[in-house]
């Protein structure tokens, strides 16, 4: 076995990654086409309210749960703050979502998502930021 190989796998081990589940893959798959979808329609330079309504309507007609605008309270202390933040989408309990707009990427909106996960226990999200010539620009994926 090479070094790097053993080194790969030793690594793996070490930091208990675990591979994205079959599921998880197969709605990555639909949730890439589905922004590819919005935005070879729309292209780029609307409102992210519009991306949002044409998101859910892609995610209904594939039959994808979804919950839209989920609240995320956050806990501080013994205080609770139940409006705190909102998930643009939670993708059958699993993805969390979020949808930009803008015609600069923010390294906050990944200290956001980043944020998100941590707080919700989940391990993969996406940032889709709809104000690109190339969807494929504007993804930007973050596992835990």
């Amino acid at each position: 076995m090479s070094f790097m190989i053993q080194y790969k796998m030793e690594n793996t081990v070490k930091n208990n990654f675990k591979p994205i589940t079959d599921h998880e893959q197969h709605l990555t798959g639909e949730l890439m086409n589905i922004a590819i979808t919005v935005h070879k329609t729309l292209g780029p330079g609307l409102l992210v309210s519009i991306y949002e309504k044409c998101v859910c309507y892609e995610l209904a007609k594939r039959n994808i749960p979804f919950v839209r605008q989920k609240p995320l309270p956050i806990v501080y202390r013994d205080m609770e703050i139940d409006d705190a933040l909102k998930i643009d989408f939670l993708v059958d309990d699993l993805i969390i979502i979020q949808l930009k707009a803008q015609e600069n990427h923010h390294a906050v909106w990944e200290a956001q998502l980043l944020s998100y996960l941590k707080l919700t226990g989940k391990r993969l999200g996406y940032i889709m930021n709809f104000n690109v010539p190339l969807m494929k620009d504007g993804i930007k994926r973050m596992i835990l």
